[in-house]
């Protein structure tokens, strides 16, 4: 379903058509995928066997099979340890997921999307990105960088209708957070003003929200819960 704006006789428009969004199996992207099922939206939702971001073939082929006009770049790693102490592999495992696999995700789709003259992506960040907690170097740098990559491709390829922004969604009960210790839970929970988490649903929902009915909106960085930025 496609949902059109106009502004000052520009037409703008959401391809809600296909949707993809990468690291299936987690939580978020359950979330996603039944948010926009709801309008009979075709969602993808690949798991690691059906899209490996870290393999360029995998990527490749995945691609050349779907042509969504949202993608959301969702699979990611950690690696936990101050750099001193992780060890290279796990550095580069890290960032082979969580930058290099986004960018590779995203540069596949570009050629569909630019024939087409629209398209939407949208790389799923963390608050480590701006506010890291002790021993996440590789995991922080790596949705760092996906900032610097939002606004570069946002000015890149405004001019072909392709919007690209980043989503900080907070703090989410998932697979990835599951063991994280009560102690590390009680931290972040007393960095959010209203003194709660957000939720998966919510997350899905402002994604849906931003895709469908914000059509001149791109090059942002979007955080949805309440915690403290990195300049507080």
């Amino acid at each position: 379903m496609c949902r059109p704006a106009r502004d000052d006789g520009v037409r703008m428009e959401a391809d809600a058509s296909q949707v993809v969004i990468t690291g299936g199996a987690g939580t978020l992207a359950l979330a996603v995928a039944a948010a926009f099922s709801d309008d009979g939206t075709v969602v993808h939702a690949p798991t690691k066997g059906q899209l490996d971001v870290s393999e360029p073939r995998s990527v490749e082929s995945f691609f050349h099979e779907h042509e969504p006009g949202l993608l959301v770049c969702n699979a990611g790693i950690t690696r936990d340890a101050t750099l001193a102490r992780l060890s290279p592999a796990d550095w580069d495992a890290v960032w082979r997921v969580n930058f290099v696999g986004a960018l590779r995700c995203a540069r596949a789709v570009l050629p569909s999307m630019r024939r087409r003259r629209r398209g939407h992506i949208v790389f799923i960040s963390s608050h480590a990105a701006i506010r890291p907690f002790f021993g996440q170097s590789a995991y922080a740098t790596s949705k760092a960088a996906l900032h610097g990559l939002v606004a570069s491709m946002a000015r890149e390829h405004g001019a072909d209708g392709i919007r690209v922004n980043a989503v900080l969604p907070g703090f989410l009960e998932t697979r990835m957070t599951s063991g994280i210790s009560t102690m590390r839970r009680a931290q972040v929970l007393g960095e959010h003003a209203l003194g709660r988490f957000n939720t998966t649903d919510a997350a899905a929902r402002f994604l849906r929200f931003l895709h469908l009915e914000l059509p001149h909106t791109s090059g942002q960085v979007f955080q949805l819960d309440s915690r403290r930025s990195a300049l507080d």
